[in-house]
């Protein structure tokens, strides 16, 4: 791309490299909001479960998921060189990465469990929240699964199989939610914890459904004359290589350690809030499932973004200015949506109002650092991110909800303050590196 291309010219061939990783995003966040909606017509306290439960699993889960993200670099590599006896030596160490991890993972939720007892939550959210936190983690090994399997097809430019496992596992999963949040069909009415076996069914779907289509291509990929992985389904690549798995764990560990920097504070403000009370703390889950599917529709592409430039960041921003102003026109009937309680609704509104002055710039720091992750620079979002969530915003947000009695409102101010810092710092650190960038028309991709 040169600098006199147009908008236009850009903006429908990065479409097309960004709707089935959009849809992707989507439908995990789909999943949360259905989840949201339908616990949110049995309490307050139920959705406040869910909210605290499901924030401690989505820390810890995510370190392990994006560990699984060095299978992102060797697997292109290996299968754009036509080496696909390496790709397939990849995924067996990842799957061999993979043993171990789910286990220390899901020891650590049960740790966290114990912390959460201990850290003044109210007692009733509490006493929900630990058997859907259980339920969630039966969960982790499938979703390891997930990730891995859908890594090593996405590594291969299959990417609609994963697409296809999301989107269809919501029906799975709602369902699920109809069936065990409310008793339905002989089972026992289990509000908050059904939404959890609701949420390990349809991952464990999505694993059957990633592992079965990569067994059936192989298959079908050795069983062509003259295949390339002739050798390759017959049980080739199947030792265990240390070596290789160190390499995916150094790969992957930066975007680890930057993602739970990212995720954390978030669980703690969750954590906090959850002291408060069951209406602030539901009214806390309802504003932030919507900032993350505003978030979700926003991202698009970020790796895209290295190459479309700014027409990347306009479609972005563009999208949450859109939500920015329903949450200001709108914020009551938007959480009239997940709960008819009107103590909830008017907490929920409050949060959603302030969401909406931190919309752009959310836009702006979640496409640029895809865009700067893309083109190798892991450090550069994880300082932004660090010194404006734990420096900055969290210590304020703390003094304005405790000190200064504003509820999770103060929290609110205090984290959108710090989305709008990364926003601004990172918006900076773009206008200076893009035109270092070789900047290469998106269709010119797609060829």
């Amino acid at each position: 791309m040169t600098r006199s291309m147009t908008f236009r010219q850009e903006f429908w061939p990065m479409l097309g490299l960004a709707w089935p990783l959009v849809l992707t995003n989507l439908s995990w966040i789909v999943m949360g909001l259905v989840d949201t909606m339908m616990v949110g017509r049995v309490s307050a306290v139920a959705i406040g479960a869910v909210s605290l439960g499901g924030v401690v699993f989505f820390t810890v889960a995510t370190f392990g998921v994006a560990l699984l993200l060095g299978l992102d670099s060797l697997v292109p590599q290996a299968f754009g060189a036509g080496n696909l006896a390496d790709c397939r030596r990849s995924l067996v160490n990842g799957f061999y990465l993979c043993l171990p991890l789910a286990l220390i993972l899901m020891a650590a939720i049960r740790l966290l469990e114990l912390l959460l007892a201990k850290a003044g939550i109210n007692a009733a959210v509490l006493a929900s929240a630990i058997p859907y936190i259980r339920a969630l983690d039966c969960s982790i090994p499938p979703l390891l699964l997930f990730a891995l399997f859908g890594g090593y097809l996405r590594g291969m430019n299959l990417v609609k199989p994963a697409m296809f496992a999301g989107i269809s596992a919501n029906l799975i999963n709602a369902c699920g939610d109809w069936i065990l949040i409310y008793g339905h069909c002989g089972f026992p009415k289990m509000g908050a914890e059904g939404s959890g076996w609701a949420t390990t069914l349809a991952r464990i779907y999505m694993a059957l459904v990633v592992v079965g289509y990569t067994l059936w291509h192989e298959h079908r990929q050795a069983r062509l004359p003259g295949s390339r992985q002739a050798g390759v389904a017959a049980g080739d690549g199947l030792a265990l290589d240390l070596v290789r798995i160190r390499r995916l764990v150094s790969l992957g560990l930066p975007a680890s350690v930057q993602t739970v920097v990212e995720v954390a504070v978030f669980a703690v403000a969750t954590a906090l809030v959850g002291t408060l009370s069951p209406e602030w703390l539901t009214a806390h889950q309802i504003a932030m499932q919507m900032a993350t599917f505003t978030q979700a529709l926003g991202r698009g592409d970020g790796a895209g973004a290295r190459h479309a430039g700014w027409t990347a960041l306009a479609v972005g921003v563009g999208f949450m200015g859109a939500a920015a102003l329903a949450f200001l026109i709108f914020p009551s009937t938007i959480v009239r949506i997940f709960t008819p309680e009107a103590a909830v609704i008017r907490a929920g509104a409050a949060l959603l109002t302030v969401a909406a002055f931190f919309q752009l710039f959310d836009g702006i720091q979640t496409v640029v650092t895809g865009a700067l992750r893309g083109s190798g620079d892991t450090r550069t979002p994880m300082i932004c991110h660090f010194v404006a969530y734990w420096l900055i915003g969290l210590p304020l947000g703390y003094v304005l909800c405790f000190n200064y009695r504003m509820g999770a409102r103060g929290l609110w101010i205090g984290l959108s303050l710090a989305l709008i810092l990364i926003g601004l710092a990172l918006l900076g650190v773009w206008i200076r590196r893009v035109r270092s960038f070789e900047v290469v028309p998106v269709a010119a991709l797609q060829e």
